[in-house]
């Protein structure tokens, strides 16, 4: 993208950019930092409940929701090429997902997990898997409904009880019709 391009029919010159973003580059910094701005907050909307791996569905519902409605800020999120001006936006991203894990840790629910960290880490690689490949091609929407088999899998591995598993994960990713991912 140019900056022409990107400046053209907006009524703004491309000294703009420079006066506020310092250029390209730092806008494209900016635009990645909104992005996870915009999740943290779509992932601090999730309620919490007695049910911690409800929770945890409900954060990758969120997360695959916030990249469906922004799917081109959703791509500049995950450009390495460019700095956060706060990288600690991204890790209070997973960190949300790890304290889900540690609740259902705590709660018996997932008896065979060591290190939470590593759990919400496969979470969210499911979660962005299916995001990117839906809001950003090629997959249709459809495809969302993998998550909840997905998700039931690793979490029972995780020593949760495949039956009560499935119904947590279906109530969170809203299958039951509270919570809408598209």
């Amino acid at each position: 993208m140019t900056l022409r391009s990107l400046v053209a029919g907006t009524g703004v010159s491309t000294m703009a950019v420079y006066t506020y973003f310092g250029g390209m580059d730092g806008l494209w910094k900016a635009l990645r930092q909104e992005g996870f701005t915009r999740l943290a907050a779509k992932l601090a909307a999730v309620s919490t409940s007695a049910d911690p791996v409800r929770d945890l569905a409900a954060l990758g519902a969120a997360y695959v929701s916030n990249a469906l409605e922004n799917p081109d800020l959703y791509r500049v999120m995950f450009d390495a090429g460019f700095e956060l001006e706060d990288a600690d936006a991204a890790d209070r991203s997973l960190h949300c997902l790890v304290g889900a894990v540690e609740r259902a840790k705590a709660a018996g629910r997932f008896r065979d997990v060591v290190d939470p960290l590593e759990l919400a880490t496969q979470s969210w690689a499911i979660g962005h898997g299916l995001a990117s490949l839906v809001a950003t091609g090629p997959l249709p929407r459809e495809a969302l409904s993998h998550n909840v088999p997905l998700m039931t899998a690793l979490f029972v591995a995780a020593g949760d009880e495949p039956g009560r598993c499935r119904r947590s994960v279906e109530l969170g990713w809203g299958t039951d019709g509270r919570q809408d991912t598209a």
